[in-house]
């Protein structure tokens, strides 16, 4: 028999009953595992851990336990930089892209109105989008802690809230995208980059009030829709505004 000690930090307590928030749990195991089985045994996804101390050392996650370890389990920092300690995140993705799972629909449409690469289906399967986010180094966003566990999964976050509007805040905040963002550049239909494109080459697809009222147009490189600023555009403007307001 093999005990050790396990203690979550900050957000990830978000995934423990009560009674084990903020404490030692003392696990009891048959035999040696991987240390990214007892956290996953847990109920926290591997994932969402970014670092693990075991008797005050830096291991990965294929550390085998010992009796009598102390394991420490951390969450993403966002005010320091732990990088010379991590052992447990693969190499940092060179650009923020999102594969969504089948629940989260308006929150692939805001993300693309923020102009980042949403990969978005209703009829993904989970298997699915394991494979598209460890095959085209996505992140993926779920509400399913099951599929944040499976194995092909390197980088993903499991949304704590229900409502898109705070779930886009909850996504911005975990990944520090403000800088990034790049309004209306994606198509929102198939996200798709948006080109600049002349009024009289599509004269013959704008209805006649669209043709009189105004000039400037974007085309989909992929679908090919067309984009321009009408009130449809101040309204979405209004509210990226209200969601990404702090507080």
């Amino acid at each position: 028999m093999i005990r050790v000690s396990v203690r979550f930090y900050a957000e990830l307590n978000d995934f423990l009953p009560s009674r084990r928030r903020q404490v030692w749990i003392e696990h009891a195991l048959d035999e040696s595992h991987a240390v990214k089985h007892v956290i996953e045994t847990l109920g926290v996804p591997h994932p969402e851990v970014d670092l693990i101390l075991v008797n005050g050392e830096s291991v990965d996650f294929t550390y085998r336990v010992q009796d009598g370890d102390r394991i420490s389990v951390y969450p993403v920092f966002e005010s320091f930089d732990i990088s010379p300690l991590v052992k447990v995140r693969p190499r940092p993705l060179r650009e923020t892209r999102f594969v969504l799972d089948v629940h989260l629909g308006t929150l692939a449409g805001y993300l693309r109105m923020l102009g980042f690469d949403t990969l978005y289906r209703n009829d993904y399967h989970d298997s699915e989008l394991a494979e598209i986010s460890q095959r085209e180094s996505r992140i993926l966003l779920t509400r399913d802690r099951g599929l944040l566990m499976r194995s092909a999964v390197s980088h993903g976050y499991l949304l704590r809230a229900s409502d898109p509007r705070r779930q886009l805040a909850e996504v911005v905040r975990r990944f520090d995208l403000g800088s990034s963002v790049r309004q209306f550049t994606r198509c929102l239909r198939c996200n798709g980059l948006l080109d600049p494109v002349a009024k009289e080459a599509i004269l013959d697809r704008l209805l006649p009030r669209t043709r009189r009222y105004y000039d400037t147009f974007a085309a989909c490189r992929d679908c090919g829709r067309i984009y321009w600023p009408g009130s449809h555009y101040e309204d979405m403007q209004r509210r990226l505004e209200g969601l990404l307001a702090p507080g």
